[in-house]
């Protein structure tokens, strides 16, 4: 049903300054941001359409503009919107883990990492440098492809470690397939790492492994 045919306390803008975000569905959510559907479809049912095409906000949230251009219905400016949302996600993340050591808030690690990693179709081994104060100096994605231990360079790790000044760093890869449980050849590299850190006096405080909806801590396994 278009909008306008709706009673004014069912629109997806009145509801949520009536009763706040949190009653609307995940459809009303994004049909605010899209505003508009398209000749035949509605917005509300365009945007189920697109959740139910990409999986739910997860799947939504980690696709990129080349995924997005595609989708019937969503022109230039609607997807700039949703990559717009994404990366205000991640900004706001991002300056969360500056401001405050990442032991102060484990699960904003946690989002942070499944926004810029969850739902690649590569392999990414990624880094985040740390200050003393274990707060976030920097994420870089260091290798792309199949890591192993021979494809991750300690040296190029070392070297970028120094170069920002880090005391400490947390390690980050994603699976692909979805499933996060870390594997042997993910516990050898990190003891690679380790070793090679260790002897410019970075610390490896953990290493993540992100899958589809799932983050997986090694330091909490007691892997490292």
């Amino acid at each position: 049903m278009p909008l306008h045919d709706l009673p004014p306390e069912a629109r997806p803008r009145e509801k949520l300054l009536a009763r706040g975000p949190e009653a609307l569905a995940d459809a009303e959510l994004l049909a605010l941001l899209l505003r508009t559907g398209i000749q035949g479809t509605p917005v509300l049912q365009l945007a189920q359409q697109l959740l139910d095409q990409f999986g739910g906000w997860h799947g939504l949230l980690h696709a990129r503009v080349a995924d997005l251009k595609g989708v019937k219905g969503l022109g230039p400016a609607k997807q700039a919107e949703i990559a717009a949302v994404l990366e205000i996600a991640r900004r706001s993340l991002r300056s969360e883990l500056a401001q405050r050591p990442v032991f102060d808030a484990p699960e904003a690690v946690r989002r942070y990492l499944s926004l810029q990693l969850g739902g690649l179709g590569h392999e990414v081994f990624a880094v985040l440098f740390l200050d003393a104060q274990h707060r976030l100096i920097a994420l870089e994605e260091m290798f792309r492809g199949t890591l192993t231990q021979t494809s991750v360079y300690p040296r190029e790790v070392v070297k970028r470690g120094l170069a920002l000044g880090a005391a400490a760093v947390i390690l980050a890869h994603n699976h692909p397939s979805g499933v996060a449980e870390p594997s042997r050849a993910d516990e050898l590299l990190t003891q690679a790492l380790q070793s090679a850190l260790n002897l410019v006096d970075i610390r490896v405080l953990d290493h993540f492994v992100v899958g589809m909806g799932e983050v997986i801590s090694m330091a909490e396994r007691g892997q490292i």
